[in-house]
């Protein structure tokens, strides 16, 4: 069975999910069903679609949850992106989650890559 908390991209994940949570603490009351909610589960989407994927006993089923998590790191960027367009991220907060997300998802891709090529 593989180890997720070896996985760079499991690290990065994490962080992110972390990070996430403690900014969007700030965010308008309004937005709790909405950009809040959102961007809180596709960000601990990612680190959790890592874990289940790594649980996995075939090579297929295991690039299969990589690629849902991939999916959802590139939702996380759009949505980063959208929260800082609307003024819920001070420039700061956004710049710092924009690099960890964009970090994830490149790291994620490799990752994919490198199995597809096995």
């Amino acid at each position: 069975m593989r180890d997720h908390k070896k996985l760079r991209a499991f690290e990065l994940a994490d962080q992110l999910a972390i990070a996430v949570y403690k900014t969007t603490q700030s965010f308008p009351n309004n937005e709790l069903f909405g950009l809040t909610s959102q961007l809180r589960r596709a960000t601990v989407s990612i680190a959790s679609n890592i874990v289940e994927g790594c649980a996995r006993f075939s090579e297929t089923e295991y690039i299969h949850f990589l690629d849902i998590a991939y999916g959802s790191a590139r939702e996380v960027e759009y949505q980063i992106g959208l929260a800082h367009r609307l003024g819920f991220l001070p420039d700061d907060s956004y710049k710092e989650l924009n690099q960890l997300s964009t970090e994830t998802a490149k790291v994620l891709n490799g990752l994919i890559r490198s199995l597809r090529k096995k």
